[in-house]
């Protein structure tokens, strides 16, 4: 049911142990970012859902009631905040410049073409997560990039498992015929 973590340090941290909420906080941290990160599609936007996801964490611990894992109650925290954040930038911002950040790093000229291509693989799947509802990406984050199984994914975004099912069949449909498109553009 649980993960590195056993029950006893989840009871610590709900009676307020600092040490114990850090093991779970670097339990999940990682995960918790990758997932906000391919919602949002923004280094800084998924460092800040993250710190938003742990003070909600720390604020609601309280009423987790061991129904599900600790786990698969973050998950459900991270994605409905991932989603909630990006629907409001979506709003705010230009889809464009979602794509504008840039790390500047010197590499040596034999790893140039490696990072020109690893950007331009994220750049892709970046724009083509974009073009999907915050709702549809967020199943497909989960099922593709981290592995959950359908009733994973169900759980953590409380919604039935028929639902993420109708998601992720949409989604990829969609996907497919983004990248079909995209590849008779660039020829």
């Amino acid at each position: 049911m649980f993960t590195n973590l056993d029950e006893n340090t989840i009871i610590d941290a709900l009676e307020g142990d600092a040490d114990a909420f850090e093991s779970i906080y670097n339990e999940y941290s990682g995960f918790v970012y990758n997932v906000a990160l391919r919602v949002v599609n923004s280094a800084d936007e998924a460092q800040e859902v993250t710190q938003e996801v742990f003070l909600t964490v720390y604020r609601k611990l309280k009423s987790f009631k061991f129904k599900s894992s600790l786990k698969t109650w973050i998950y459900r925290i991270t994605v409905n905040m991932a989603i909630d954040y990006a629907r409001k930038r979506s709003k705010e911002r230009d889809h464009s410049e979602l794509y504008t950040e840039n790390n500047k790093r010197q590499k040596t000229i034999d790893t140039v073409s490696e990072e020109i291509e690893r950007e331009q693989q994220e750049k892709t799947i970046s724009t083509l997560l974009e073009t999907l509802n915050p709702d549809q990406r967020a199943c497909i984050v989960l099922r593709s990039i981290e592995g959950l199984s359908y009733q994973e994914i169900a759980d953590a975004l409380n919604i039935n498992i028929n639902t993420v099912r109708t998601r992720i069949k949409r989604a990829r449909g969609k996907l497919i015929d983004l990248r079909k498109e995209m590849v008779i553009n660039e020829v």
